[in-house]
C-alpha cells in the first residue's frame, strides 16, 4: 500500500530509542500526527465518539506498554492501527452494537408527546468532522475520509461482526492490504477476503448511494448552506411550510435517545407542528458540520430574551436538492467534541 511512513528518519528513529527508554514525550511526539485518523478509526469501529475517546486512550496505553515489540520493520503506523482495532475489537466483543431509532422498530404516524428516553439501548452518536481530511487516506483505498464517517455508513458497520468491520475498515478506508490486515487481525489472508466479502454486501444494501459527498458536492456550497439556513430558520420562527418546502417526500427524522421516529411528510410535519414549533418556547441555532455532512447545533430556551441552553446536534442528510433525513441527536454531552458552547446569551 502507499505506506504513510515513521520511525525512518533520523529524528523519529532517536525519538523511537527515548521511548522504549520511558520518555513520554517522545513516545507523544511520534504518535501526535497519527491521533486524529486513529480516533476516526476508532469513531468507524465503535459508533461514538466517547466510546473512541476510550478506546484511543486505551489503545495509546497499551501501545506505550508495549512498544518493545515493534521492531521497526514495519510502519508504527500500521502497528498502531493494529493496537488500535484489537482495542475496539475488545469493546465490541463487551458492549455489542450502537443503533438509530430506525433499526428498532417501525416509524411513527402521529407526534408522540412526552417520550421518554431509552437508556438501555447502545445509541449511535454524532461524530465531530473537523480536521478530516479530503479525499482518500491512500491511493489504495476506495472510500474518501468524509465519506467514511456518513452516518449511512457507520450505522451500517454497526451491523456487521467485529472482524468483518474491521476488515472492511482497513482495507476499503484505510488502504492496507488482505495480507496486512492477515498479520494485522492474526489470521489468514483467506479469511480476511471471506470478511470483506461479506462486510461488502451489507453495506451496500444499508449504505446510502450517492454518498452524501458526492451530492454536496454536486449542490455546491452555496446552495447547501442555503439549505441549511432554511431549515434553522423554519424551526426558530415556527414557520411550517418553509419547512415543508426544503423536505423530500419520504423524509425521516429521528431523535436518539428517543426510540420513536417519523418517515414522510404527513408524519414529520406533525412531529414539527405538535413539539419543536409549539412545545419548546425559543430557539436559537449555530450552523456546524457532522459525519462529513451539515448539521445544526440547537439550544433551546424558556423565552427569547433568556438563556438558550444546548440541546441537540442536528445531522441533515440531502437528495437532490432537497433534505431526506434528519437526526437530531438530544442532550448537551454531545457539545463539547464539536467545541460548541453549552448555552448562548
Amino acid at each position: 500500500m502507499g505506506e504513510i511512513s515513521f520511525g525512518h528518519s533520523a529524528t523519529e528513529a532517536a525519538d523511537l530509542a527515548r521511548a522504549r527508554e520511558g520518555d513520554d514525550d517522545a513516545f507523544t511526539r511520534l504518535v501526535g500526527p497519527l491521533r486524529r485518523e486513529l480516533h476516526a478509526h476508532c469513531y468507524r469501529m465503535l459508533g461514538s465518539t466517547h466510546d473512541a475517546d476510550d478506546a484511543l486512550q486505551d489503545a495509546l496505553l497499551r501501545a506505550w506498554r508495549g512498544l518493545a515489540r515493534f521492531d521497526g520493520r514495519g510502519s508504527l503506523r500500521s502497528w498502531l492501527y493494529t493496537v488500535a482495532t484489537r482495542t475496539c475489537l475488545d469493546i465490541i466483543a463487551s458492549r455489542g452494537k450502537r443503533a438509530l431509532p430506525t433499526d428498532l422498530g417501525p416509524s411513527s404516524d402521529q407526534a408522540v408527546l412526552d417520550a421518554a428516553p431509552l437508556t438501555d439501548i447502545a445509541w449511535l452518536g454524532p461524530y465531530p468532522d473537523q480536521g478530516l481530511a479530503d479525499g482518500p487516506a491512500t491511493p489504495e483505498a476506495r472510500y474518501e475520509q468524509r465519506e467514511s464517517v456518513e452516518l449511512a455508513f457507520v450505522a451500517a458497520l454497526q451491523h456487521l461482526p467485529g472482524n468483518q468491520r474491521a476488515a472492511l475498515l482497513l482495507f476499503d478506508v484505510l488502504g492496507f492490504s488482505a495480507a496486512e490486515i492477515a498479520t494485522m487481525m492474526g489470521t489468514s489472508t483467506t479469511s480476511v477476503n471471506s470478511a470483506l466479502a461479506r462486510a461488502r454486501k451489507l453495506t451496500a444494501q444499508r449504505a446510502s448511494s450517492p454518498t452524501q459527498q458526492q451530492t454536496l458536492r454536486k449542490l455546491g456550497d452555496a446552495h447547501v448552506r442555503k439549505l441549511v439556513t432554511g431549515f434553522a430558520a423554519a424551526l426558530e420562527q415556527g414557520d411550517a411550510d418553509a419547512l415543508v418546502a426544503l423536505l423530500t417526500e419520504d423524509v425521516t427524522w429521528s431523535m436518539p435517545p428517543l426510540a420513536h421516529w417519523y418517515r414522510g411528510l404527513e408524519a414529520v410535519t406533525d412531529f414539527a407542528l405538535q413539539v419543536p414549533m409549539t412545545r419548546c418556547p425559543s430557539w436559537r441555532t449555530l450552523p456546524t458540520s457532522a459525519n462529513g455532512q451539515p448539521a445544526v447545533a440547537f439550544y433551546v430556551g424558556a423565552d427569547p430574551a433568556g438563556p438558550h441552553l444546548a440541546w441537540s446536534i442536528t445531522v441533515l442528510a440531502l437528495r437532490g436538492e432537497h433534505i431526506a433525513e434528519i437526526v437530531s441527536f438530544l442532550g448537551p454531552g454531545h457539545f463539547p467534541s464539536f467545541a460548541l458552547p453549552a448555552s448562548l446569551p
